[in-house]
């Protein structure tokens, strides 16, 4: 499993100032400790499949700063293409997730696909772990990591989009994607088949790094909880695992959490 998370996304996506950067870290913060195993449970688990999703889906979501549609949603009133056949369904269900899930119809066959209400309570499509599953969902049913094993960027583009727009945005996306990809290949973290261990490292945060702080307070280490792994969560992260007699990386993987005693 290749250890993408949010410090990845962030080198990815566009940056922000003020409002669009707290939305854009919120997002990303939620969704940075799940990123890995999501893209792995659908195989979206190589250099170019995760490029290619990189670069689709850092474009449909305005770089990682919107789960929701900008729009109202009233221009898809009365569409039964989308199967909107209610009065404020164009509202009601409006473009939300990381690509974009819009129309009764589409809200109903995923929901049946991921086990979830999405018909009766459209907004939870906007949560971003919800969204993240919508995309990689997407992703299987229209079977583009197909597309993306021959590099094939139009023809994603045309199976997420339905034609080429944002072409020269997407093809942005995914050659920062393959660049970023290429830097982090030397600490890829070989794992049993099945496992989807979370991996977190130095530049990761979000919940599942103050889960890790929380476990090193608890073994005696005086680092802050903050969600943000720095230089001193690594440095004690380090120092632990030689205590321990684990590999000295400064990478958690299944066996440092396993001897921090986190539950699988």
């Amino acid at each position: 499993m290749i250890p993408v998370d949010g410090d990845f996304i962030l080198s990815v996506a566009p940056r922000f100032s003020g409002a669009k950067a707290e939305a854009q870290m919120r997002i990303v913060g939620q969704i940075s400790a799940i990123f890995a195993p999501t893209l792995a449970s659908y195989q979206i688990n190589t250099r170019l499949r995760i490029a290619h999703f990189m670069g689709q889906v850092t474009h449909e979501c305005a770089g990682f700063r919107t789960t929701e549609e900008f729009a109202s949603g009233a221009a898809y009133e009365g569409r039964s293409d989308l199967g909107n056949d209610q009065v404020g369904d164009g509202k009601r269900f409006k473009g939300r997730g990381l690509i974009q899930l819009t129309g009764r119809a589409n809200y109903r066959q995923y929901g049946k696909k991921l086990n979830l209400s999405l018909e009766d309570d459209p907004n939870i499509a906007a949560d971003p772990a919800i969204s993240l599953k919508i995309a990689c969902e997407y992703w299987r049913t229209r079977k583009i990591n197909a597309v993306a094993d021959l590099d094939d960027l139009i023809r994603a583009t045309k199976l997420v989009n339905g034609g080429t727009n944002g072409l020269d945005d997407r093809r942005k996306y995914l050659q920062k994607a393959k660049r970023a990809l290429a830097a982090i290949e030397g600490i890829r973290i070989a794992f049993n088949e099945g496992e989807k261990a979370v991996i977190v490292r130095r530049g990761s945060f979000g919940e599942k790094v103050g889960d890790l702080q929380r476990m090193l307070v608890d073994k005696g280490y005086a680092i802050g909880i903050d969600n943000d792994f720095g230089a001193g969560t690594e440095g004690a992260v380090m120092d632990f695992q030689k205590r321990n007699g684990l590999k000295v990386d400064g990478i958690v993987g299944k066996a440092t959490w396993d001897k921090l005693g986190a539950k699988s």
